[in-house]
């Protein structure tokens, strides 16, 4: 699988590159926790990547144009029969690419990933995923709206849960939406709500939605793309956010990324780029039901 990738990539000109793995800063989200480094004699003290997105990003601003990457990345506190704390990922970068023209070579390269080449493909909006899925509109719905819909939906233990609106809408994609995507074809859901949009970029307009998109293959979610931003401010203001949502509710504070912001600022070209997940892809390719039979020793043998 890792060969037909190459294969892909050297016969689309893309350079392979490699970038660290240990970073003195870390992720904001407040939805990943890096895996702190504790420092030791003449070592300083860092954050395992949970994506190579940052210093990719830093190559791109220096000039490098289309780039991939194959690497290792961490996350903490992820351990089920889809996730692992170590897992493996490709990601890769598209300068002068809009997200719709990224989302045609993504499918390209996993019908080459898995000797698929007649695999379908759909593309739905996040819209109408959820119009057409739950008959709700997630533009225009309360949270009082959203936890009534996850009731009715069946979705067991929400009495006294607290989520905001993104968190419902997690909630009643990943219990009731997920699952049928992607059954038998590739199934890229785009536009997301501005909300969500992480690193994408907002477009303008009624609504106005997040140039993002995710890629689920049986029912699974594989990979997450953007049109990337490149307004330093904009992207500065997003990291504020998360922390102060970190401090509200009690979770670590932790580094921005200040050479990351520095690229933004030097110039970053217009670009798109998605990360894809290959333990799971894999997992798709033999069949495999839970993540731990495609590694070699998961954690717990490590």
């Amino acid at each position: 699988m890792l060969a037909r990738i190459r294969a892909f990539f050297a016969a689309a000109g893309v350079l392979e590159v490699e970038t660290p793995l240990l970073s003195c800063a870390a992720v904001t989200d407040p939805a990943l926790t890096s895996l702190a480094v504790c420092p030791g004699t003449g070592v300083a003290g860092g954050y395992l990547h949970t994506s190579p997105e940052f210093a990719m990003k830093r190559l791109l601003a220096a000039g490098s144009g289309p780039i991939y990457q194959i690497c290792k990345v961490f996350r903490d506190d992820e351990r089920g029969r889809w996730h692992h704390p170590e897992f493996s990922l490709l990601e890769w970068y598209r300068p002068g690419w809009d997200y719709q023209r990224l989302i045609d070579e993504v499918a390209a390269l996993v019908r080459a990933a898995l000797d698929r080449p007649a695999l379908a493909v759909e593309r739905v909006s996040y819209r109408a995923l959820f119009r057409d899925g739950l008959g709700i509109d997630p533009w225009n719905t309360s949270v009082v709206e959203l936890r009534d819909c996850a009731r009715r939906a069946g979705i067991g233990g929400i009495e006294g849960l607290e989520l905001d609106r993104d968190g419902w809408l997690d909630l009643l994609l990943s219990h009731r939406l997920e699952s049928g995507l992607g059954r038998g074809r590739l199934s890229f859901v785009h536009d997301y709500p501005p909300s969500q949009a992480a690193l994408a970029r907002v477009r303008p307009g009624t609504p106005p939605v997040a140039e993002r998109f995710e890629l689920y293959v049986e029912g699974v979610e594989l990979a997450n793309g953007f049109r990337e931003l490149t307004d330093a401010t904009e992207q500065r203001a997003r990291f504020h956010a998360d922390l102060d949502w970190r401090r509200a509710n009690g979770l670590a504070e932790v580094p921005l990324d200040a050479h990351f912001l520095a690229a933004l600022e030097a110039g970053l070209p217009e670009s798109a780029g998605v990360a894809l997940g290959l333990d799971r892809l894999l997992m798709i390719a033999t069949g495999a039901s839970d993540i731990d039979a495609v590694l070699a020793f998961p954690v717990e043998r490590a």
